[in-house]
């Protein structure tokens, strides 16, 4: 089902946000591309949006501005796993060679996070929900279907996610060099190594992907707004997927998925 009213398993992506450095532009673009509502939020909330579709809680984003004597986060959407207990998972994370980047905080009643990055570089967020599960609607046009892993050294962070986070992983069939991420038997996400099409320097990162009711036409939608088509709409084992970044230069991925039963 689309809508999402169950709490998400310890492990699984249940949220996503992104640091932009003109937060209002970042909402305007993402409502004209994916139909989005949001606006920026209150002082207390550090002017934090929750965009909505369809009236339910789909993405985060936020100002990128310098905290706690910290340089403004990179440009980038970030990946959020759920977690039973954000301070035992973030002593995990330390105890498997993991980097805790930003200690676990209170965020008022909705629930506890923090940010960590794994041992090959790729940033994640950790999110034990109290008031606040998630996402509140995937696998559908404009809401989150997808989170792939892309890293430089796919052993290691399998053994870093199971440790972790209790996330297994195994090889996908029909898709060459590419991993399930599975949770509870149910595949919640992708890994695999870097691509050789990407840039050299290109960290270890994870990318989320947006389901699209017609990919070409997302993408020009993209274009028309100011983005970027980092890689063309092309037909692959799950569906008709492109590689595409915002004006301010967040990359994502769009996918009108082959018709499968989503989870």
């Amino acid at each position: 089902m689309p809508e999402v009213t169950a709490p998400y398993q310890p492990g699984t992506p249940c949220w996503i946000d992104l640091a932009a450095p003109d937060q209002q532009a970042a909402i305007d673009f993402y409502s004209q591309v994916f139909g989005w509502t949001g606006e920026i939020g209150p002082p207390e909330t550090g002017g934090y949006a929750v965009c909505e579709l369809h009236g339910k809680p789909v993405a985060g984003i936020m100002a990128a501005v310098p905290m706690g004597g910290q340089p403004a986060p990179p440009t980038v959407w970030t990946t959020y796993l759920a977690a039973a207990d954000a301070d035992a998972t973030s002593q995990a994370v330390r105890g498997a060679d993991g980097t805790v980047l930003m200690p676990v905080m209170d965020v008022m009643t909705l629930g506890k996070m923090c940010i960590a990055a794994d041992p090959t570089g790729a940033v994640f967020g950790v999110w034990q929900a109290i008031d606040f599960p998630g996402a509140g609607i995937v696998n559908e046009h404009g809401a989150l279907i997808w989170n792939e892993l892309n890293t430089t050294d796919p052993s290691a962070a399998a053994t870093f996610y199971k440790a972790a986070l209790g996330i297994e992983s195994s090889p996908m069939e029909g898709a060459d060099n590419y991993y399930s991420l599975v949770v509870k038997d149910r595949p919640v996400g992708g890994m695999q190594p870097m691509s050789e099409q990407m840039p050299s320097d290109t960290p270890s990162h994870w990318l989320a992907y947006f389901s699209v009711a017609d990919t070409d036409e997302t993408v020009d939608k993209v274009t028309a707004a100011g983005g970027a088509a980092l890689q063309r709409p092309f037909d692959m084992v799950a569906g008709r997927m492109a590689v595409v970044s915002d004006p301010q230069g967040a990359t994502f991925a769009v996918i009108h998925p082959k018709p499968m039963d989503q989870g």
